[in-house]
C-alpha cells in the first residue's frame, strides 16, 4: 500500500511541486502550492460541482423531508422507508458531500509528505529524470513566511475561510433548518429536527474552528493548501449558484 501511495500521489505530487519550484519566477515554493491547489481544484471540479448540486437539492428537499419525519414521527421503519424512496426518486444522496473530501484527503497526505521531503532537501532521489534538483528549497513565501513552520496568519484564514464557505452554502433556503418549538421538543420527530439543526451548527462553527487548531500545529504550506481550495471553493459555489 506504501508503494502504491508513493507512486501514484507522492512522487507526482513531489515532482510537480519541485518542477513549479524551478520554474516560477522568484522560486517561491508558496507559489508552486498555490498552482498545485489550482491543479487538484480543477481536477476535482466536476466531483465537487456534483457534491454542490446535491446539497442544493438537499436542502430544498428538506421540507418534504421534515413532513416525513413528522407524519411518520412515531414509526422509524416506515420513515426510513419512505425517506429513502424520496431520496431516489428525487435522485438525491445524502451521503455525497462526504466524497471530495474523502478524494482530498490522500492529496492533502501526499502534499503533507512532498512538502516534508522537498523543504528538508531529502530523499529527492524520488524525482523523475526530467525535472531538475533544486538541492535544496527556500521555504519562503513571498520572503515572509516559513512554510515548514505552522503559521497562526494561514491557519486562521483558511478557517475564516471554511466558515465563509459553509455560510454560503446553508444560507436561507438552503439553511432553513430550525430548532423545533419548545412545546413539541420532545417528540420523536422533533429530535430529528434538532439532530439536523445541531449538524449545521458544528459544520458552520466546529469545522472552521478545528481547521484552525489542526492549522496551528501542521506546517504553514498545509494551511496554505487548505486557505487557497477553500477560497476557490467558495467562488465555485458563487459561480454555480448564479449559473443555477
Amino acid at each position: 500500500m506504501s508503494g502504491f501511495f508513493t507512486t501514484i500521489l507522492l512522487q507526482p505530487i513531489l515532482n510537480l511541486l519541485v518542477w513549479l519550484y524551478d520554474v516560477v519566477p522568484g522560486h517561491d515554493i508558496g507559489i508552486a502550492i498555490v498552482l498545485i491547489t489550482i491543479i487538484v481544484k480543477i481536477i476535482l471540479y466536476p466531483l465537487t460541482a456534483a457534491q454542490l448540486k446535491q446539497q442544493r437539492a438537499l436542502q430544498d428537499l428538506q421540507p418534504k423531508i421534515d413532513e416525513v419525519r413528522q407524519r411518520l414521527k412515531d414509526d422509524k421503519d416506515a420513515q426510513a422507508k419512505e425517506l429513502m424512496g424520496l431520496y431516489a426518486r428525487e435522485k438525491v444522496n445524502p451521503a455525497s458531500s462526504c466524497l471530495p473530501l474523502l478524494i482530498q484527503l490522500p492529496v492533502f497526505l501526499a502534499l503533507y509528505r512532498a512538502l516534508s521531503i522537498g523543504l528538508s532537501s531529502k530523499n529527492i532521489d524520488l524525482l523523475y529524470s526530467f525535472v531538475p534538483n533544486p538541492q535544496s528549497i527556500n521555504p519562503k513565501f513571498l520572503g515572509l513566511l516559513d512554510l515548514t513552520h505552522p503559521s497562526y496568519v494561514l491557519a486562521i484564514a483558511a478557517a475564516l475561510v471554511q466558515f465563509w464557505q459553509t455560510r454560503q452554502m446553508l444560507k436561507p433556503p438552503a439553511g432553513a433548518i430550525k430548532q423545533p418549538p419548545p412545546d413539541v421538543a420532545g417528540s420523536p420527530g422533533a429530535k430529528d429536527e434538532s439532530m439536523a439543526a445541531m449538524m449545521n451548527k458544528q459544520m458552520t462553527y466546529v469545522m472552521p474552528a478545528l481547521t484552525a487548531v489542526i492549522g496551528f500545529s501542521l506546517p504553514g504550506g498545509l494551511a496554505l493548501y487548505w486557505f487557497v481550495m477553500s477560497l476557490l471553493t467558495v467562488l465555485q459555489q458563487q459561480f454555480l449558484m448564479k449559473k443555477a
